[in-house]
C-alpha cells in the first residue's frame, strides 16, 4: 500500500467510527424518550436500563441494522469532501486508474465486512437474548403469548403430537396426543388430559393416558395415571413471540432449521430468513462502498451535501427494499434466499452503473 492508499483507509475507518458515535447517541436518546413510560410503568432498573438493556442489548441490535446505512454515509461524507477539496482530482489525473482508486476503499470494506460477519454469527445473538430478554420483562410484557394453541408437530418420521394449549410459562400442555405410524398404518395412539415438562430429569411427565396399540386386526388397549417419556421436543419448541428467532445462537438456529423441515410448524421462513440474513447482510458493505464513491467521487456545484443527501436517500431506500423483500417472503411465499438477495442485488447493478459514469 502506498501513501495514498493509507490515507484512504485511515479516513474510511475513522469516519465510519464517528459517524457510529453520533448515531449511538441518536439512538440512545430517541429510544430513552420512547420507552421511558414503559420503564417506569414495570420498574426498570436504572443500572438495567443503561448497562444491560442499551450497552449489552439495544445499541448492538441497532449498530447491526444500520450498519448499511452507516456505512454507506460515512463512505460519501469522506469522499464527497477529498472530491470538493480537489483531492480526487490530482489521484485519478496522475495515472491512477479508477479501480485501483477503489482498492483502498474495498479493503476498509472487508475490515467491516468481517466485523460484521463475525458479529452477525458470534456476538449478536447473544446480545438480542439480552435485548429480548429484557423487553419481555420490563417492556413489553402484555406482549409475549403464554399459550399456544392447537399445536401439531412432527417429531421425527413416523411420530406426530398434537396439543391442544400448551401453557409456556407453566411448561404444561394441555389434550395431548400421540400417533405412531408404520408407513400409512396407524400402529399407536396416545391420548392424555396432560403433558408436562421435568426441567431437573429433562423428561415430559404424561398424566391420565390411554394408549391404543394396533396389530393388524388386533387391538389393545392401557390406561394409566403418570408416565414418563422422552421426545423430541422441548418447551422452548412452542415458544412464539416474533423476536426469539434473533436471540438464537447460530448453533441453536441451525439445529432448530433441521427439526422445522421434519416438524413442518411453519416458521421454516422465520428461521431461513433469519440465518440468511447473517450470512448475507455483511456484503452491503462492498456494495454501499462501491455505490458510495462512485456516486461522490466527481466534485459537484452542490457541495458535499448534495451527494450526502443523495446518499442518505439510496440508504435508506436500501433499509425500506430490505424490509419489503422480508415481508414477501412471511407473508407472499417469496423464498427466503431470494428475499433476502433481492435488495444487494438490485443495488449490485445500481453500484456498477454508478461506477461506469464515474469520473475516469
Amino acid at each position: 500500500m502506498n501513501i495514498i492508499d493509507r490515507y484512504i483507509i485511515k479516513k474510511y475507518l475513522s469516519t465510519f467510527v464517528f459517524t457510529v458515535g453520533i448515531f449511538i447517541v441518536v439512538i440512545v436518546v430517541f429510544d430513552v424518550s420512547e420507552k421511558l413510560d414503559d420503564f417506569l410503568k414495570y420498574k426498570a432498573p436504572m443500572s438495567k436500563v443503561f448497562l444491560e438493556y442499551y450497552a449489552l442489548g439495544s445499541i448492538p441490535f441497532f449498530l447491526n441494522m444500520l450498519t448499511p446505512l452507516i456505512n454507506f454515509i460515512a463512505v460519501i461524507f469522506f469522499t464527497s469532501k477529498m472530491a470538493d477539496q480537489t483531492e480526487v482530482v490530482p489521484i485519478l489525473s496522475g495515472g491512477m486508474s479508477f479501480n485501483r482508486f477503489l482498492r483502498p476503499y474495498m479493503i476498509a470494506a472487508s475490515v467491516i465486512f468481517l466485523f460484521t460477519l463475525v458479529s452477525n454469527i458470534w456476538i449478536i445473538p447473544y446480545t438480542n437474548k439480552i435485548k429480548v430478554n429484557f423487553e419481555n420483562v420490563y417492556v413489553k410484557p402484555h406482549k409475549i403469548s403464554t399459550s399456544t394453541m392447537s399445536t401439531h408437530m412432527q417429531i421425527d418420521s413416523n411420530t406426530y403430537v398434537y396439543i391442544d394449549n400448551f401453557d409456556t410459562k407453566r411448561n404444561i400442555g394441555y389434550n395431548f396426543s400421540l400417533e405412531k405410524f408404520d408407513g400409512d398404518q396407524l400402529t399407536e395412539k396416545l391420548m392424555a388430559q396432560s403433558i408436562t415438562w421435568d426441567s431437573v430429569a429433562t423428561k415430559w411427565k404424561i398424566k391420565d393416558y390411554t394408549v391404543r396399540t394396533i396389530d393388524g386386526l388386533r387391538e389393545t388397549m392401557d390406561k394409566g395415571a403418570d408416565r414418563d417419556t422422552t421426545l423430541d421436543m422441548l418447551p422452548r419448541d412452542f415458544e412464539t413471540y416474533d423476536n426469539v428467532f434473533t436471540a438464537m445462537d447460530t448453533k441453536e438456529l441451525n439445529q432448530r432449521i433441521a427439526k422445522e423441515e421434519t416438524r413442518g410448524t411453519g416458521m421454516m421462513t422465520d428461521l431461513l430468513l433469519e440465518k440468511y440474513k447473517r450470512y448475507i447482510g455483511p456484503f452491503s458493505a462492498y456494495i454501499l462502498t462501491l455505490m458510495g464513491v462512485s456516486l461522490s467521487s466527481k466534485k459537484v456545484r452542490g457541495g458535499i451535501g448534495l451527494s450526502l443527501g443523495i446518499g442518505i436517500a439510496l440508504s435508506f431506500t436500501f433499509l425500506v427494499l430490505v424490509q419489503f423483500s422480508t415481508m414477501f417472503s412471511l407473508k407472499g411465499g417469496l423464498p427466503p434466499l431470494i428475499a433476502i438477495l433481492i435488495p444487494n442485488v438490485l443495488f449490485l447493478v445500481l453500484a456498477f452503473w454508478l461506477k461506469y459514469k464515474a469520473p475516469k
